[in-house]
């Protein structure tokens, strides 16, 4: 069988994802776009969802690791008084109450006491993650539904932003890596005594990477690798060391705050290396043999 040819294009594109297309759609878009069969995402927008999606290109998937636990910030929707099958607005009703009579100031109070800071959340049945290999979107479409562990996240913060409409709160949530804005307002509608679901979730920051240098799927610009790894510590390597690191060798420990990004003098990425047990530098990821 014919060797894979390796890719000749790298770099990073900050892509502003449009409704109605998964993150993998995304994804295969840009391998036609681009020429280049190795892509990938760095965390999963929901199809309905718009805003920023990183995705790397060529070596530059071999960074995406470093930015999928960024943190996240959204936008979006909560529409009180009913409740979806997919908890957001592409879900079949089911079940409604009447909410008429909560206040933007109910809504601000009951946030600000159950939904800021350390939280513990259940993932929803329509979300990507795993049971024994299977998705739980794909056994919620079967009708199935499995027992799920709540996890640790952290809402950093959730601003009620307004009530443009009766039984409409706009929102803006920064939370931790893993979060899903679907399963918030689910759980504020019960909060209040009532149901609730998403509509219009836009992403319109990942860590550092605003909407503002998102491009359109259209038009995409493809950043220069060091893009992908911009807040690390940068440490120019010299010869001796750039020999080193080819070979995943050790380092010693640097006097910036790990992790680093050892680059050579044309800024092209070499490795990430992060902070071992014994006090050195260790590599994390090399990429010594990369094109800037």
């Amino acid at each position: 069988m014919a060797r894979r040819k390796p890719p000749t294009r790298h770099g990073l594109v900050i892509v502003d994802k449009p409704s109605g297309m998964t993150s993998h759609d995304v994804v295969s878009v840009l391998r036609k776009q681009l020429g280049e069969r190795r892509i990938g995402h760095a965390g999963t927008l929901d199809p309905d969802a718009t805003g920023v999606l990183l995705v790397g290109v060529g070596y530059v998937t071999r960074l995406l690791t470093f930015l999928s636990g960024l943190d996240k910030t959204y936008t979006a929707q909560i529409v009180l008084g009913s409740a979806t099958s997919t908890l957001d607005s592409s879900g079949k009703v089911t079940a409604t109450h009447d909410m008429s009579s909560i206040t933007l100031e109910e809504v601000r109070r009951v946030v600000a006491e159950n939904f800021v800071g350390e939280i513990k959340q259940v993932p929803p049945m329509v979300s990507a993650l795993k049971v024994d290999g299977v998705r739980l979107h794909e056994l919620a479409r079967q009708g199935i539904e499995v027992e799920r562990a709540a996890r640790d996240l952290t809402i950093h913060s959730f601003k009620v932003l307004g009530m443009p409409e009766p039984c409409v709160v706009d929102v803006e949530v920064h939370c931790s890596s893993g979060t899903y804005i679907r399963s918030l307002a689910d759980d504020l509608g019960r909060a209040l005594g009532g149901s609730a679901h998403l509509r219009n979730l836009r992403r319109i920051s990942v860590g550092g990477f605003l909407q503002s240098e998102c491009s359109r799927l259209e038009d995409v610009v493809v950043h220069a690798p060091i893009t992908a790894v911009r807040t690390m510590s940068r440490i120019v390597a010299d010869e001796q060391m750039q020999t080193m690191i080819k070979h995943g060798r050790e380092l010693e420990k640097f006097d910036s705050p790990a992790p680093w990004v050892l680059v050579d003098e044309q800024n092209a990425v070499l490795a990430v290396y992060e902070l071992s047990p014994s006090g050195r530098a260790k590599p994390s990821v090399v990429m010594a043999n990369a094109v800037a």
